[in-house]
């Protein structure tokens, strides 16, 4: 038996005893690593079907088959889908927040480990929203980054983090309207050096990841870009979202 894997099975014991798994969400001592508490599972609005076909909008009942919400018949966002694991709110956020600036960077592979439901069977190029360079720097990480690599690594599927590059430095959205957000976003984005023909996104389908769906201004910046790099089909996966009438 390889010495490594029985010190570990040795020592888990004692590592359990003095470090335990806790709740993602509110630190109570749980059974296993990256599990939530009954209570933070009781508080979580997780989403899926029946949803708007485009935008993942939860709907009261079953529209049928490729159903979408009015707002995405009247102004269809540049993404063929967009799917979050669960609504935004406490639990979220908390995952969220500690992820991103309290550098819990384990918290990563639980939410990969959450979007595999709504990966889908047809093989995607995975590819993260991008952080500017100075944000990238002072952080020392890409939480969406992060996310793409463990889920490329549950799935199998190719990650390119680089496809896209983030061009220009913007003020954090948080406090803005919609309107403002995609002001802010516009002309943020472009592909990455290498990305532009046939050898980058061109006729490949793509699974774009981030961290929280707000207005969506940020992923439709993103989305319109790797269209205009012929990307044959641009799916959205978030760990949470605002739901509309949750946004400012």
């Amino acid at each position: 038996m390889p010495v490594l894997p029985l010190l570990k099975g040795l020592l888990q014991p004692a590592v359990d005893y003095a470090l335990p798994p806790r709740c993602p969400g509110c630190g109570a001592i749980v059974g296993e690593d990256f599990a939530f508490c009954l209570s933070c599972w009781g508080g979580m609005a997780l989403l899926g079907e029946p949803c708007c076909a485009r935008c993942g909008i939860p709907f009261p009942h079953d529209m049928g088959e490729g159903a979408e919400c009015g707002a995405c018949m009247a102004d269809p966002p540049p993404w063929d889908s967009a799917r979050a694991v669960l609504a935004y709110g406490d639990v979220a956020r908390t995952v969220a927040l500690r992820l991103k600036y309290g550098r819990r960077i384990g918290l990563a592979r639980l939410i990969a480990r959450q979007m595999l439901r709504h990966v889908g069977t047809q093989e995607a190029l995975i590819v993260p929203v991008p952080l500017h360079r100075w944000r990238l720097w002072s952080r020392g990480f890409n939480q969406s980054a992060l996310i793409a690599d463990h889920l490329g690594r549950l799935t199998g599927w190719p990650v390119e983090k680089h496809a896209l590059r983030r061009v220009k430095r913007t003020a954090p959205l948080r406090g803005m309207n919609p309107k403002q957000r995609a002001t802010m976003v516009r002309g943020a984005f472009a592909l990455g050096q290498g990305h532009e023909g046939r050898q980058g996104v061109k006729g490949r389908r793509v699974l774009l990841i981030d961290d929280v769906h707000t207005s969506g201004a940020t992923a439709a910046a993103c989305a319109k870009m790797l269209k205009r790099g012929g990307a044959m089909e641009v799916r959205l996966l978030c760990w949470a979202r605002v739901l509309p009438d949750a946004v400012d």
